[in-house]
């Protein structure tokens, strides 16, 4: 939500274009504007905040493996949708304007997020098959 997802920012001008989860920022000191446009960039941090608050829930429903199992999916999908929504919108910017920006970190970030939450529903797998593998012994 809050580290850029594209900034573009050349050497020899004060220009700057910046595209954050929120809105996209364009800078221009030589001409005194600095406009923020929210729709439809903004669609990348509602996502992330579907994301936020299903991974809350899904923490807190640990005594229902099923539901967060299920959550988990739900989760993967949200922040897949995140990240291609990102991708998309950098690089439109980057044909739109022109330019060659620099991917920024809040654009891998929900990778890293994929790949923890893929993790944690394996851990999960396993332990209802251990559970269950426990109770037929019973």
């Amino acid at each position: 939500m809050f580290f850029p997802l594209w900034t573009y920012s050349p050497e020899d001008s004060e220009v700057f274009f910046g595209l954050k989860s929120l809105y996209f920022t364009d800078v221009d000191p030589s001409q005194g504007i600095e406009e923020r446009v929210y729709f439809p960039f903004s669609l990348v941090a509602s996502l992330a905040i579907a994301s936020m608050v299903v991974t809350i829930i899904e923490i807190t429903k640990f005594e229902n493996r099923l539901l967060q199992m299920k959550l988990g999916a739900l989760n993967s999908l949200l922040m897949a949708a995140t990240m291609g929504l990102g991708v998309y919108f950098a690089t439109d910017l980057m044909e739109t304007k022109q330019v060659a920006g620099a991917y920024g970190t809040g654009l891998f970030l929900p990778a890293v997020a994929m790949i923890c939450n893929v993790i944690a529903n394996r851990f999960i797998r396993k332990d209802e098959r251990l559970v269950r593998s426990v109770d037929r012994i019973r």
